[in-house]
């Protein structure tokens, strides 16, 4: 317990409440569209997207320092690389069914490799592994202050088009019948996965992001019946997850991303055991 009072009263690690709480503001919508990627059985695409993150946060970088643009954030290319991503590999899973897996592949390589070969010509040093893995040293207050806004948008357009995600996750050919415009909806469901995807790339990293997108989803599944008490358990979970692992990340001297997916990994694990 006196480690978790030092995260709160110790002025020196005030980096340690700044990544609780982007962690906090995150686990909403990481539920929430979490849920939805499960349900809807796109984690695959979801991964896609997520590593072509990377490429927006290269050319941000890249931008920053080699062209002065200083009001290119990384969080903000990021943004910009994650939505073209999602529209690309929904345009991908919807046009070519049969490459689909091969085309999805190239994009997720492509802008894994586009963003290394940025950060590698960026003027100033810059570790990728940072971004890979997460380093909540990298939290500033404004990232928190845009994935405060980024999480209030999601959880809107959830709760506006609720119905008709719904009808999609479960049976999209019914919806279609029902006069729901499932191709637009589709493609806002991976942009609002690419967002939320962007909301926590900085604590636990590209590579292990999609673990915290799908890991507090799949466990809720196990003990749900409808789909918003899955939203509402896996944003639950979230929090645990994250509160947890950034409490015991800094008691045991560990990185704090890996250690909060290996909790998960291993909860999910015991849940499955378990229900079974």
């Amino acid at each position: 317990m006196e480690a978790l009072k030092q995260i709160f009263f110790d002025d020196s690690l005030f980096f340690m409440r700044q990544a609780l709480v982007l962690g906090l503001l995150a686990s909403i919508p990481f539920g929430t569209i979490g849920s939805l990627v499960v349900a809807r059985r796109i984690t695959y695409l979801a991964a896609a997207i997520a590593h072509a993150v990377l490429g927006g946060i290269g050319f941000a970088l890249f931008a920053r320092h080699q062209w002065d643009w200083t009001w290119m954030h990384p969080l903000t290319g990021a943004l910009a690389a994650g939505i073209f991503a999602a529209l690309l590999v929904g345009w991908v899973s919807l046009k070519y069914k049969a490459q689909e897996d091969t085309l999805i592949g190239a994009i997720w390589s492509l802008g894994m490799a586009t963003g290394l070969l940025f950060i590698f010509k960026t003027p100033q040093y810059v570790d990728p592994m940072s971004y890979l893995f997460g380093d909540i040293l990298m939290i500033s207050s404004f990232d928190i202050g845009l994935v405060a806004a980024l999480a209030a948008g999601v959880i809107g357009l959830v709760c506006f088009t609720y119905r008709p995600l719904v009808a999609l996750c479960f049976d999209e050919e019914f919806a279609g019948l029902r006069g729901v415009r499932t191709t637009p909806l589709y493609l806002l469901t991976l942009c609002l996965t690419a967002i939320t995807i962007v909301l926590l790339v900085s604590m636990v990293g590209i590579v292990l992001v999609i673990a915290l997108l799908t890991l507090p989803a799949a466990i809720a599944s196990l003990f749900s019946k409808k789909l918003w008490q899955m939203m509402i358990g896996g944003s639950a979970l979230c929090m645990f997850f994250t509160f947890l692992g950034t409490w015991l990340s800094y008691s045991w001297d560990l990185p704090t991303g890996p250690l909060i997916i290996m909790l998960a990994g291993l909860t999910y694990l015991i849940s499955v055991i378990a229900k079974k």
